[in-house]
């Protein structure tokens, strides 16, 4: 989902809610931490130099447990960010801290936004040196069992 997105869906939202996917509410006392652009500069299994640039957002429980983010209070830390940084309209990435620090890819589904699992992948096939037909099996929601041969 990309920054324009989440503002377009915050105009005309009563609350601001998060879920991860497997219907598990950020409790509603939550904080927005950080808004920021992150740059992942790296270079892949096959050699080729890779550039990813993605608007961050922070969420952060604490002990306050009337504090509830409001859609206009996050619209206005956007606008901040925004302007500060020179945000362009990018994808989002929500870290969340859960037993440990999580990085999501965020969805919306009626009215709350969705962390959704983000996962990996080879991004030089050609060159990894796992044929192309157990990599589409691999692809084809991680069908691995011992003994198959890719893992």
């Amino acid at each position: 989902m990309k920054l324009s997105e989440v503002k377009s869906i915050l105009q005309t939202a009563e609350t601001v809610r998060f879920e991860l996917e497997n219907g598990t509410k950020v409790p509603e006392n939550f904080h927005v931490t950080e808004i920021g652009v992150v740059t992942k500069n790296f270079i892949d299994c096959g050699g080729t130099v890779r550039n990813e640039k993605v608007a961050n957002f922070q969420l952060w429980n604490a002990n306050d447990f009337d504090h509830r983010l409001k859609p206009q209070k996050l619209l206005d830390i956007i606008a901040l960010a925004e302007k500060a940084l020179g945000m362009e309209d990018l994808e989002i990435e929500v870290e969340y801290q859960n037993q440990t620090i999580g990085r999501y890819d965020l969805g919306f589904e009626g009215k709350s936004f969705v962390l959704l699992a983000k996962t990996t992948n080879c991004l030089a096939p050609d060159k990894c040196g796992i044929p192309l037909e157990q990599l589409q099996v691999i692809a084809i929601g991680n069908a691995c069992t011992p003994g198959g041969g890719c893992c």
